[in-house]
């Protein structure tokens, strides 16, 4: 089965970066989810087995749940680190640029991002990618920025050489940006990689395990609560939203990761077609963080980007509102009514 992405040209020239750049930084998304870990982590760790000594920097803090990818205590935070990881970018020869499509979404590291003179190198799978790279290797029709780095592994003629290292992460990330290949995942090369990590002798049920079945007490109660008490139902637009606030969030211990995965929940209800979270900022007053999720071919992403500041995938997106949530949730009324036409069909 052939899943080559590069031609040969730019297959010569990843080559030749590679060999040529003594320093390499990795970077990820805000809020790294487990696609961002698993695609940078995995292509370090292929890195090093080239003779390298690439640094991961990453914006801020990532889920609980996550915490026990292999080389995770290497990663530098730039919340937390700062001063080291801006010399990083300053100092690098090339910066891979892994699960993000544009500068912004690096948020506070976007400055030392776009001040570095590095050559940049783009591996993802989002919408109409922005950043001036010197190799961009962008399928938004792909699953993952993890499938996307074992396919060029694969075609680099390395992956003989993959250890668990590596495939362990990239199933991580293939598998959570499927929502367990419960989307983006109808074509079969993506069975074939997945049958090829599992040569690797990877338990892929112990990372499933480790992903979705290691959230505290806390967490599960929240979750209920927020199906009994917040969730709001629109059986005409087939659509649902919540609300999560930070009091709730403190009054469930939450900490980052609780919230994953609960805007996929209203989804379960026959008909629905779009659910919405929510979430208030734990430390910034009138910042709303925004997720949809949504079925078949409604696009969320659209959504998104008209009312939310957003965009993503069509059936995954995000997004961000600088108000209350009472203003929040006026805005959400408004972009159901929007699209009522296309809920209710």
């Amino acid at each position: 089965m052939d899943i080559n992405l590069l031609t040969s040209q730019e297959l010569q020239l990843l080559r030749q970066i590679i060999d040529e750049s003594d320093k390499i930084v990795i970077c990820v998304h805000k809020s790294p989810d487990g696609d961002a870990l698993g695609s940078s982590l995995a292509w370090a760790e292929y890195l090093r087995m080239c003779g390298k000594s690439p640094e991961v920097v990453i914006p801020d803090a990532y889920p609980d749940f996550l915490q026990w990818l292999p080389n995770t205590e290497k990663l530098v935070r730039f919340d937390r680190r700062p001063t080291l990881a801006k010399s990083l970018m300053e100092q690098a020869d090339v910066i891979f640029c892994l699960d993000f499509n544009t500068p912004s979404r690096l948020e506070a590291l976007a400055e030392a991002f776009n001040a570095s003179a590095a050559k940049k190198v783009l591996f993802d799978h989002h919408l109409s990618p922005d950043i001036p790279a010197v190799l961009s290797v962008s399928h938004p029709a792909l699953s993952s920025a993890s499938e996307i780095v074992f396919r060029i592994i694969w075609q680099l003629g390395d992956f003989e050489k993959m250890n668990k290292k590596i495939a362990v992460p990239l199933y991580c990330g293939i598998m959570t940006d499927t929502n367990s290949f419960m989307h983006s995942s109808s074509y079969p090369e993506i069975y074939f990689i997945v049958a090829q990590l599992l040569t690797k002798r990877i338990n892929k049920d112990k990372i499933y395990h480790n992903v979705y079945n290691t959230f505290s007490e806390h967490r599960l109660r929240m979750t209920g609560y927020v199906l009994s008490e917040k969730l709001k139902v629109f059986p005409d637009l087939n659509a649902s939203y919540f609300v999560l606030t930070r009091a709730e969030m403190r009054r469930f211990h939450y900490i980052k990761g609780d919230s994953e995965g609960l805007v996929n929940m209203p989804l379960q209800i026959k008909g629905m077609k779009l659910s919405i979270s929510l979430r208030e900022d734990t430390l910034k007053d009138n910042l709303i963080w925004i997720s949809l999720r949504s079925v078949d071919d409604f696009p969320c992403n659209e959504m998104a980007e008209q009312f939310f500041n957003g965009g993503g995938h069509r059936n995954a997106s995000g997004g961000r509102l600088y108000c209350s949530v009472a203003e929040a949730e006026e805005v959400v009324s408004r972009a159901l009514e929007a699209w009522r036409g296309k809920l209710e069909e």
